[in-house]
């Protein structure tokens, strides 16, 4: 099977409160508002992120976004007042780093190392 593309949504319970998160995250304001309940970012010409109103799932996503260069994106993040945990790695095979919204859904950063 072939993918195309990948739409992720992360549930919030509160719009106005994870917008202002997710624009520093993104570094920009959201590329499409389709509607009062959701915002979407266009992360790569196949991969969006999507925040939606959705009181009864929130803060149980978790999403995983590969990277080339985590310390360049991890430094990059924290200019817009995002701060993260530890880097955890598995020597050989990747690096990463953990972020938590506002609503408790989970964002991790990861760089494959090569071998």
């Amino acid at each position: 099977m072939a993918v195309s593309y990948a739409f992720t949504g992360l549930p919030v319970s509160d719009l106005g409160e994870a917008l202002p998160w997710y624009e520093r995250l993104a570094g920009r304001p959201p590329d499409l508002i389709p509607n009062e309940n959701e915002a979407a970012w266009r992360l790569t010409d196949s991969a969006w992120l999507y925040v939606v109103h959705d009181p009864e799932r929130t803060g149980k996503a978790l999403l995983t976004i590969l990277v080339e260069d985590l310390d360049e994106h991890l430094a990059d993040l924290s200019e817009r007042g995002l701060r993260t945990g530890p880097i955890d790695e598995a020597p050989g095979r990747f690096r990463r780093a953990v972020f938590t919204d506002p609503a408790g859904n989970t964002i991790t950063y990861a760089e494959v190392l090569s071998s």
